[in-house]
């Protein structure tokens, strides 16, 4: 697929944009109803000025910042300190808003800007205390370097709020003023070291898993437990690295190691079974890291347990549910936390691409945002020099100086969550005002928080900390009931006081991250490339790599804990016993990396990083199961094989595979079930001759998704204990009676509450392909037995359970996309709407009408390459994308391609609020310039920030 180059700017695209500003503004001046009005100057005055000069206090020389038709800025400076101050001035100018609500969030002060709603969210917040720790990080991890230039950030973001009231930033603002009198405060760099806590926190990896584990116990025996996390599949799913081990001499990771050379390290052994005894009663069985017996975390539920422990394993499992939902609270402005978060990267090895240089992709897959998370932009020393170090270009973080992912003049890098183990849920005993651990008493750490209300009076917290971490239990009613039910078998001691749950994870301890943006924006090679990886602690990450050399490479960096022989990390552990605990973390240099692999290429999308029996550290077992990794790995295989070549256009069109791999599974046993009902019949027409691809137009696409979705409502979804069960949308479904869709779709009356197994795993889904996979060919498994209902009747085979699945599936779509098959669409069903995180999802109507956008008809699907995931419990609207898109043309850089989710810009009434979704929809990607002579040829405003005279 060819690049688009940007549409040249006209006369003809500023009059409609003043039409869509007028139109907007008399809906505002009509529908607000706050007796406030607002003028077309009013919410012009938020627009960034992108021409003519500006003096810039501070500033050393001239900085010149080139925006091409897109409103993507390039910014060209003579010292590191201009650049940066630059950098914060047009971040400031384009997404403020954004920025602001960010630093309140990962503060805990979001009831400042937006009331009482929001005090729920701050508590915990503050209890996990982001700030503090980002403050801790600046304050003793930063060198002096990193913090000049996160001041110099800092600097040029407060020189553009100087002067200007808060309808004059943001038209978001001038809404809250008509409320509650908001106005922001300045920029402190230690807001920009603060977002990547928030970051850490959407990518923390298996938490949620651990709590879900625990909570299944109620329900569901150990061997049905296991049977949903199956183990991963590598002989089927390559993992990224595929040979290498620690080296028995110098103790560090060695890529080039046969397989089957890998010592132990100082690890603790490889992965066994062994009996253990659960947090509850009885005898579960827990897994051990030693090749003996370990002890096992989980609550078990065996033959021993009384009636009285029955009841504190269902109030812990209480305990936790509310924590789940607690979780669930937060990312209100992130997206789904910890779920349904992954990416795709890859890079090809110039021995096999048409370029004769790497080609490198990159797309991060996150919730839709408006404005993207994403930030694209250029940051460009005008002669690179001890002076000035920085010649890099790609996509940042609002708030965040320097560039995430991208490339400079030498390298070029992407990066995919690793889904590290990096949390633990401990239960603690408490007794008063102190917690046990081993044979001691340890007093809690306390301190007090005050919570600022716009519109109400302040709220004060008290937070208590363990030696694991914040007791987050203290932060809902039900979780504070611990005491009441919590389980008090042999392994626990008394009741006492009740029971707590703390949090343990990496991204809680003082990091140098920041520190690892700025040494990767410079490195030149591989080794600088590592190095500047050791830094990046959290969130762990893989870290793909290309050079202007033709060296392609992988590193796994990240703080990832080494637990205690016999605790595994898979379900909460008890506090009170020193053997559950992390002792220390895998040494960089015993991390996995790759360098110039003899394959010529390497894929990472959320699978395994090494296959956990030639590796000795568990990184976790809770990886994504390779869905989308090995459809890259298979898709490069077949253009390279017989000598072919890979191009610019064929990475490109790599990231917008649609095909899904569980249709091409369960495809052959739909086809062979024997339907009799002519309705249905008719929509199992639609799967026949299908090539498996989820193309927005599809109406094949729309039927097998609805079918996927009945089997798993059916086969697990009232199977699960409903604190793991997500409550589903309301659908149209035929009446008691039996009257047929298609013949009178006006009796389909509304059920509402379903609940089936939610799609948003880490891995975006395909955890529940692999369970599937593992029972398919047992036609009497009992997954597949499910309860009669109106007028269905029990299913207890797998071609009954997918007989009712097919015609649940034609009730559903005949309900949402009419009684013709014909028109039946994937797009339709599969849609993203780009909502604005705050005032767009909680704000007056008219604001929401104003804020969001969409919306848009999506192919791809959940695990597919195209990764457009939806949650089968709440119907198929798009809960993750593809963030941003990338493909990076080594060394001859102006050839590389790239796409927003969104825009430039921050603001409603833009032209670049929305500008390049349509075509990200479509798969389409933009030329990216990076040379001055490209940069100038495609340049349409050019504003010069000055030094401010006298200073």
């Amino acid at each position: 697929m060819p690049a688009n180059t940007a549409p040249p700017s006209g006369k003809k695209k500023g009059r409609r944009a003043r039409l869509i500003v007028i139109v907007l503004v008399l809906a505002l001046v009509a529908g607000v109803g706050y007796g406030t009005y607002w003028s077309v100057s009013t919410v012009r005055a938020s627009f960034p000025q992108t021409t003519g000069s500006v003096e810039l206090k501070g500033l050393s020389g001239p900085v010149d910042i080139r925006r091409d038709s897109y409103g993507v800025p390039q910014i060209y400076a003579d010292s590191d300190e201009d650049l940066f101050r630059a950098q914060g001035f047009v971040q400031a100018q384009d997404r403020f808003y954004e920025m602001d609500v960010r630093r309140h969030m990962t503060a805990g002060r979001l009831s400042e800007m937006f009331g009482a709603g929001q005090v729920k969210t701050d508590t915990f917040l503050r209890t996990l205390d982001w700030r503090g720790v980002a403050q801790k990080e600046y304050d003793t991890q930063l060198s002096a370097e990193t913090k000049k230039n996160l001041q110099a950030y800092a600097d040029g973001v407060n020189a553009y709020l100087e002067g200007r009231n808060s309808a004059d930033i943001s038209v978001e603002y001038a809404a809250l003023n008509l409320t509650n009198g908001y106005k922001p405060a300045k920029w402190s760099p230690v807001d920009s070291v603060a977002w990547l806590k928030a970051m850490a926190w959407d990518l923390r990896g298996n938490m949620q898993d651990e709590i879900d584990r625990s909570l299944l116990t109620s329900r569901l025996s150990e061997k049905q437990i296991d049977s949903l996390y199956p183990s991963y599949p590598y002989d089927r799913n390559k993992p990224i690295v595929a040979e290498g081990g620690i080296d028995p001499v110098t103790g560090t990771y060695d890529p080039e190691a046969e397989p089957g050379d890998v010592t132990g390290g100082n690890s603790t052994g490889g992965t066994g079974s062994g009996t253990g005894t659960g947090l509850g009663s009885g005898t579960g069985t827990g897994t051990g890291l030693g090749s003996g017996t370990g002890t096992g975390t989980g609550v078990g539920t065996g033959s021993n347990a009384s009636d009285g422990v029955s009841g504190a394993t269902q109030g812990f499992n209480a305990q936790l549910g509310a924590l789940s939902s607690t979780l669930d609270e937060i990312p209100a402005l992130l997206g789904p936390s910890g779920s349904g978060i992954g990416s795709n990267s890859w890079v090809v090895s110039g021995d096999y691409t048409t370029t004769g240089k790497p080609l490198l992709a990159n797309d991060p897959h996150l919730a839709p945002q408006l404005p993207s998370l994403w930030y694209q932009m250029g940051l460009h020393c005008r002669s690179v020099s001890e002076q000035c170090q920085y010649d890099v270009a790609g996509y940042t973080f609002s708030g965040t100086p320097g560039v995430i992912i991208g490339h400079n003049k030498d390298i070029a890098w992407g990066f995919t969550n690793l889904g590290a183990d990096v949390t633990d849920l401990y239960l603690e005993k408490v007794d008063g005002d102190s917690y046990l651990y081993g044979d001691e008493k340890k007093r809690f750490k306390t301190r007090e928080e005050t919570i600022k209300v716009a519109g109400g009076a302040s709220r004060k917290i008290t937070v208590r900390s363990t030696d694991h971490g914040p007791v987050v239990s203290d932060r809902n009613a039900e979780l504070a009931k611990v005491g009441e039910k919590a389980p008090v078998g042999d392994v626990a001691p008394d009741r006492g006081d009740g029971y707590a749950v703390s949090l343990q994870w990496t991204a809680l301890q003082p990091g140098k991250s920041m520190e690892a943006i700025f040494d990767l924006n410079k490195a030149e090679d591989f080794d600088q490339f590592r190095q500047a990886a050791r830094n990046f602690e959290v969130p762990s990450q893989n870290l793909i790599y290309a050079d202007t050399k033709g060296h392609i490479g992988y590193q796994a960096p990240g703080r990832i804990p080494v637990r205690s022989e016999g605790f595994d990390g898979r379900t909460p552990a008890p506090g009170w016993d020193p053997k559950y605990k992390w002792n220390g973390y895998i040494p960089f240099d015993e991390l996995p990396y790759e360098y110039d692999p003899e394959r010529g290429y390497i894929v990472t999308a959320n699978q395994a990083v090494v296959d956990s029996e030639k590796y000795p550290y568990p990184l976790t077992e809770d990886w994504g199961y390779g869905a989308r990794s090995q459809r890259i790995n298979d898709l490069i295989e077949s253009k390279i094989k017989d000598g072919g070549k890979i191009s610019t256009d064929d990475m490109q069109t790599m990231q917008m595979d649609n095909s899904s791999e569980i249709a091409k599974l369960l495809m052959p046993y739909l086809l062979k079930i024997d339907v009799s009902d002519p309705s249905v019949r008719e929509a199992q027409k639609l799967l026949e001759g299908w090539d498996y691809t989820q193309e927005p137009d599809s109406g094949a696409a729309a039927y097998f998704n609805a079918v996927w979705r009945n089997v798993l409502k059916l086969a697990f979804g009232e199977k699960l204990p409903k604190e793991v069960r997500v409550k589903g949308e309301c659908v149209n479904v035929p009446p008691p009676t039996g009257a047929g869709p298609v013949d009178d779709p006006g009796k389909l009356v509304r059920e509402c509450g379903q609940r089936v197994p939610s799609q948003a795993q880490p891995d975006g889904g395909d955890r529940w392909y692999e369970v599937v996979r593992g029972i398919v060919k047992d036609q009497d498994n009992d997954w597949w037995s499910s309860p009669a209902k109106r007028n269905e009747p029990e299913t207890k085979t797998r071609d009954e359970l997918f007989a009712r699945a097919m015609e649940d599936a034609r009730w559903e779509l005949t309900a949402k996309l009419g009684k013709d098959v014909s028109t039946w669409s994937w797009g339709r069903l599969h849609q993203m709407t780009l909502k604005s995180p705050t005032l767009g999802t909680s704000g007056p109507e008219i604001l929401r009408r104003i804020l969001n956008r969409g919306p848009w008809n999506l192919g791809g699907g959940e695990a597919a390459v195209n990764a457009t995931g939806w949650n089968a419990a709440g119907g198929y609207h798009v809960v993750w994308v593809p963030s941003m898109r990338m493909v990076v043309n080594v060394g001859d850089w102006d050839k590389s391609r790239w796409i927003n989710l969104t825009g430039a810009s921050g603001h409603v009434f833009s032209a670049h609020y929305t500008d390049q979704t349509d075509k990200w929809a479509k798969g389409e990607l933009l030329d990216w310039s990076y040379s001055v002579t490209a940069v100038e040829r495609r340049t349409t405003d050019k504003l010069t920030l000055k030094p401010q005279a006298g200073t």
